[in-house]
């Protein structure tokens, strides 16, 4: 066997300089990985090696397993150490990763912080279903590729016309994935970015300038791309604040902080809901934290009366606002996300992202399933019939309120998204012959 170590900058090099093919590989392996981990489904997998010497592809058993993730606390550096372990069918990986404690801390990463800040670092280590070493990756940068890669998988699903303005909340790693990987797949729809920030600090200019001069822009179609940087210190701040937030189609929060990142009447207001906009946060990890206003989390989770019958029902698969709020793990939301404790949320106001990830497929699937000759359409109509139409239905109104509702997604983060993206690192870095490796280890 071979171990293969990935340094954070070899990490860097490879996601910098990905093809929007490239992406959507990535993207389908976490896809796959999260909705095997929502639905305890499986699907083909290639095996790599049968035995014999083949290539056969092989159904995978379902076999994930996502253990809670512990963490512990240093008083001499006030940072936090969690530790991620997960395991499914390909293997198993651990990530142990160090950062700044919001309590340290409040500020986000580009920000002068009250300690000295620690960005997210740490390791990834995976192993083969049998035990064996495979891979030691650094974890800086794979951890924020990997976060922006799952919020993708929602933000891929918006309509065309709901993608234009762009706000984001912080200048760190996970704004910057966020945003770039953002661009390389849809960055011809999208006119405007936003950035919001406490300082126009050097990280704030850096990350301003990696856009403003990206040899890659007019390749990936996104030239004409505006981009700006928003800071407490200009004297209209609080306008410019909510009228960015109100023109936003899509709203990313990636700061670490302890308290709601806008005064939360701005978008529960009759104005701030005249439109559908997509809501990604994944800056806080403990009940402690917290971005989005409580008042934006009730508004989304507000059920509505069908026919005045008086009976409740979820919006996200019957109405076109309110009721229902993404996660990327149940059980990890419930217990780490403090906007979601604070608003009293119960896992059926939830859904898995997992669940959702599929929906384009199965809409492809029923398409070309329309679209064949007659005498195989009635075939299957009538192996169809009575059952299935509901499902169809419920499944057309989620896609819409994907692609043009209110939707929030609040992620904390699960070892498998390191696992299975992890995994992909390591063949892609050997196909690029990126990295060191130890044959035989």
């Amino acid at each position: 066997m071979t171990l293969t170590v990935l340094t954070d900058d070899q990490i860097s090099g490879l996601v910098s300089d990905l093809t929007k093919e490239e992406l959507q590989r990535f993207m389908g392996v976490l896809r796959g990985a999260l909705h095997e981990y929502s639905t305890a489904t499986a699907t083909a997998v290639p095996s790599g090696d049968d035995g014999k010497g083949g290539g056969n592809v092989a159904a995978a058993v379902p076999e994930i397993h996502q253990p809670e993730r512990t963490s512990i606390s240093s008083k001499a550096t006030g940072a936090t150490t969690l530790f991620m372990p997960s395991s499914s069918s390909v293997g198993t990986g651990i990530k142990v990763v160090t950062l700044t404690s919001p309590s340290a801390n409040e500020a986000d990463d580009s920000a002068a912080p009250a300690k000295e800040n620690i960005k997210p670092t740490g390791a990834i280590t995976l192993f083969s279903p049998y035990g064996t070493p495979l891979g030691f990756l650094h974890a800086s940068t794979l951890t924020a590729f990997r976060t922006a890669l799952a919020s993708l998988l929602l933000i891929s699903k918006r309509d065309p016309s709901r993608l234009k303005t762009i706000t984001v909340f912080g200048a760190g790693a996970q704004a910057y994935w966020h945003v770039r990987l953002s661009l390389l797949l849809l960055g011809p729809h999208i006119n405007q970015v936003n950035f919001l920030s406490r300082s126009f600090s050097p990280a704030v200019s850096s990350l301003l300038k990696s856009f403003l001069t990206c040899a890659n822009k007019e390749r990936e179609g996104w030239e004409h791309t505006q981009f700006s940087v928003l800071t407490p210190a200009h004297n209209e701040y609080e306008r410019l604040l909510e009228e960015q937030l109100l023109e936003a189609d899509v709203i990313i929060c990636c700061t670490p902080s302890t308290r709601p990142l806008w005064d939360g009447g701005i978008l529960s207001s009759h104005e701030g809901r005249q439109k559908g906009r997509l809501i990604v946060a994944v800056g806080s990890y403990k009940p402690n934290m917290q971005e989005i206003p409580q008042e934006v989390i009730l508004q989304a989770l507000k059920r509505h009366h069908k026919n005045g019958e008086g009976k409740h029902w979820h919006w996200h698969r019957h109405a076109e606002e309110g009721g229902v709020v993404v996660v990327d793990t149940l059980d990890g939301a419930l217990k780490e996300a403090g906007e979601l404790i604070r608003a009293g949320c119960r896992p059926e106001m939830l859904v898995e992202l997992g669940e959702l990830v599929m929906l384009n497929d199965y809409h492809e699937h029923h398409f070309h399933r329309h679209h064949k000759d007659e005498k195989e359409n009635k075939l299957d109509k009538e192996q169809d019939a009575g059952k299935g139409e509901d499902q169809d239905k419920d499944h057309q109104k989620l896609a819409k309120w994907l692609a043009k509702g209110n939707v929030i997604y609040k992620s904390v983060g699960l070892g498998l998204m390191d696992l299975s993206v992890g995994m992909e690192m390591v063949k892609f870095a050997g196909e690029k012959n990126v990295g060191s490796r130890i044959e035989g280890f």
